[in-house]
Order: C-alpha cells, then structure tokens, then sequence
C-alpha cells in the first residue's frame, strides 16, 4: 500500500508541474515560494499601470471635468522618466555600498518613490479639476509632479526588479521565470481594473483619496514582501574602493555586442506594431461592429488571455533551446494575421474574425515581448544585468507610449479628413480611422521581420546563453 501511495503522489507532483502555468519555473535556486514572492514587484506595477491608463483617466475626464488634452498630458508624464532606465540599471549593476546590496536600494527608493506620488495624487487631482480656492497652476505643477513620481518609481522598481530576478535564476530558467513576471503584471492590471473599478461605481472625491492611497499601502506592503530575504549581502561586490566602468564605458561596451542597434531596432518597432491598438480595439468594436459596452469590455480579458497563452508557449519552447529571435519573428507573423483578420472583420462584418484578431494580437505581443526580454537577458554581458534590461525598458516603454499616442491621434486625423470628404466618398466610412491605423502596423512588422532577419542564430552556429538550438526548434510541444 504504501509503494502504490509513493507511486500516486509522484505521479500527482508530476502532473502539477505539468499543467500548473509556470510551476516549472521554480529551481532548486529559486523555489516556487520565493519566485512567487518576488514577482509580487511586478503586480504593483500592473497596479499602478491600470490606475493611470484606465482608471484615472476616465476619472479625471467624466467625474473631475478635466480637459481630456490636460488629461493626456498628465497620463504621459510617467514616460518620461523611461529613458532612464538604462541609467538605472547601470547604477543597480555598480552600486557601491558597505552593505553589501545592489539591487535592494534601488527597489526600495523607486517603491519609496511611488508611494509619494500615489499619497498626494488624489488632492493634486482635486485640485487640478477646479475644486479649490488657489490658482489653477498650483493643481498643475502637484498632479504633474505627482504624475513624474509615480513614472519614476515604478520604472525604477521594475529594471532593478527585473535585474534581480536575473541575477537570482539559473540562466536556464530565464524563459519560464520571464513567463511567469509577465504573468503576475498582466495579473496586477486585470484584479486591479476589476477592484477599482467595483470601489468607485459610486463615485465620490473621499472614495478616490482612499483608493488610490489605498494603491500607494499595498504597493508599499506589495514590494517589502517581494524584497524580504531575497538578494544576499556581498560587500566584495559593492566595496567603495572597487574599480566600476562609468557610465559612457558601460554603454560602449553594450554597443560593442553584435547586432546592439539592430535589436533595440527590432524591439522598438515591434512594440509600436502591436501597441498603436491599443486605445483602439475597443472603440472598434463599438462603432464599427456595433457591440455593446459590456461585449467591447471583455475584449480585454480576450486580450489578456492571449498574451498569457503567447508567455506560456514562449516558455515552453524556449525552456527546450527555441532561438528567442526566430520565435519572436513567429510572434510578428502573427501579428500580421491578427491584424489582416481585424481589419477584414469590418467589411465582413464578422464578430468572429474580430475576436480572432484580437486574441492573436494578444498572443503575438506575448510571443514577441517574452522572447525579446529572455533574449536581453541571455545576451547580456557579465556585470551588465541591470544595464541591459534597462535598455530594454527603456525602448519598450518608450516605444509603447509613443504608439498609443501616434495610433489615436492618426485614427482621429483620418477619421476627420474621411468624413470631410477629402479621401473620397468611398472613404467615407467610421472604420477607415482604424483601417488606416491597423495598416501601419502591418507595415511595422513587416520593419520588425526585416529587423530581427540577421539576428536569427543558424543552425551551426554556437547557442548565446539559452541552449542549443534543436533542429526541430519550431515544432509545438506535444
């Protein structure tokens, strides 16, 4: 009895690594437990994201009154800070300290950060929207300010973040533990959505200041957990008389590295192709195929569900030596199809093609986004964690803000020329704005492909820090 008991409950621990998402990311470096807690980081920047994006932006317009191009400007704020995430994650790498900790200062300044700017965040909103006795200018400068807090923590967090998960995982585990932080954000942003949204369905100001410092005590709680006993203390690393590279050396020996502009090249367009949709989608499917408001709103649990699927099958394959490259090309292709199916979805008038398209965007970014962070972590030089990362945060996020900004202002454009009648009467139409928009992207990933071409490993040459490459590195798992 007790034989065939052994038997069962390995079978029953096999079968949970097999089919529990991500589980077999967790290595005897790394257990389950620990991997979990530390990806708690990521689920207070899906938090704060869908506050920003989503929440406060609709807050600030219908409920506050404020100028939707004041709102915007506000909403944009966060992205400047982007480009200082390369910096960042350099000053994680060579941080000189006598407590021996390179990664733990930077997470908690840009959670102490964060915090600060979610706390005075709803009285500067106030504010902003008139609701005072004090010039205008003064609601400006504090939601602005608020606004550059909040963008400066949590890029901070989520480089050095990132930087840490790297440095604690085998490299080959990097794929799965990439998958599962891509995971827990995009599992921040839906409970996020989901709770604020059931807080404020009854809107009032004291509601707002409590929700959102009620976002600033759980990111806090969220990133203390995720910090706890995770990075060990190693003065030799950040003695004060160690020789570190300045910044300037640090960069050119990232530029040395084969193919570095080509990549950051590859990642920037790539994000923008599958980011200019998405303000869009939505709108979409209401004034083009005319759905409802609830049947539009899950669109983005469609979406998520997508990408999930896209972070899973990335793991997979390239848990077993998939080139990051050659499969972040197949989540291009993919995005081609996706793309095409939803600009058919008009003319046809087809809803299924639409939600099609739609879930395959979400798994062609998913492919595209895991294997080009797996692949700036398995290329990275040694000692230049933090920086690499950072490079590619910093183009990821640049490159995503720009295209949601550029998708609604040339889908605004078009629209507006189309039913002026300067394109035509046959142009004439509510989908050509989104036609148009949906077309650039495809443009876009057909860059991307020709981008990331050279960077695709042949078959006889040597594997760069992610396995070899099988001979069958395209074909499903069955």
């Amino acid at each position: 009895m007790s034989a065939i008991g052994t038997k069962f409950a390995r079978g029953w621990t096999h079968l949970g690594t097999r089919f529990l998402p991500f589980a077999d990311a967790a290595t005897p470096e790394l257990p389950l437990g620990r991997l979990l807690r530390l990806s708690l980081f990521q689920v207070s920047v899906g938090l704060a994201v869908v506050l920003l994006i989503g929440t406060l932006n609709r807050v600030m317009i219908v409920e506050l009154g404020v100028p939707a191009w004041l709102v915007a400007v506000m909403i944009s704020l966060p992205l400047v800070f982007a480009p200082f995430r390369a910096l960042v994650g350099f000053r994680s790498d060579t941080h000189r300290s006598v407590l021996g900790w390179r990664r733990v200062p930077y997470i908690w300044m840009g959670t102490l950060i964060q915090f600060g700017g979610l706390a005075i965040m709803p009285f500067a909103l106030i504010v902003l929207s008139g609701d005072s006795n004090g010039p205008p200018i003064i609601g400006h400068l504090g939601a602005g300010l608020a606004f550059l807090l909040v963008g400066a923590g949590l890029h901070t967090t989520q480089t050095v973040g990132l930087a840490l998960a790297t440095d604690l995982a085998p490299p080959e585990s990097h794929p799965r533990v990439v998958a599962l932080l891509c995971m827990m954000l995009l599992l921040g942003m839906v409970g996020g959505a989901l709770t604020y949204g059931a807080l404020l369905a009854h809107f009032t100001e004291i509601k707002l200041i409590q929700v959102v410092q009620g976002t600033a005590l759980v990111t806090m709680i969220l990133n203390v957990c995720a910090l706890w006993k995770q990075e060990a203390r190693d003065p030799a690393l950040t003695a004060r008389d160690r020789v570190q590279p300045t910044f300037q050396e640090a960069w050119q020996s990232f530029s040395a590295t084969p193919y570095a502009t080509r990549r950051l090249v590859a990642l920037g367009t790539g994000t923008v192709a599958f980011s200019m949709q998405d303000i869009l989608l939505e709108p979409y499917g209401g004034q083009v195929l005319h759905l409802a408001v609830g049947t539009t709103t899950l669109l983005s649990a469609v979406l998520a569900f997508g990408g999930l699927s896209g972070f899973g099958v990335a793991a997979r394959l390239l848990g077993r030596g998939v080139d990051a490259y050659r499969l972040a090309a197949c989540g291009a292709l993919t995005g081609l199809a996706a793309f095409s199916l939803v600009v058919f979805a008009a003319p046809l008038s087809s809803i299924v093609l639409f939600a099609m398209g739609t879930v395959l965007i979400g798994f062609g970014a998913g492919l595209f986004a895991h294997c080009t962070l797996t692949a700036a972590m398995g290329t990275a030089r040694s000692g230049q964690i933090g920086l690499a990362l950072g490079v590619w945060g910093a183009v990821q996020a640049s490159a995503a803000g720009t295209a949601v900004a550029a998708g609604g202002l040339i889908r605004d454009g078009v629209s507006i020329l189309a039913s002026n009648g300067v394109l035509g009467q046959a142009m004439n139409d509510p989908a050509t704005g989104y036609s148009v928009v949906y077309h650039i992207e495809i443009l876009l990933l057909f860059t991307t492909l020709i981008a990331i071409g050279p960077l695709v490993r042949r078959p006889s040459m040597p594997s760069i820090g992610l396995g070899e490459l099988s001979s069958h590195s395209l074909s499903l798992p069955r």
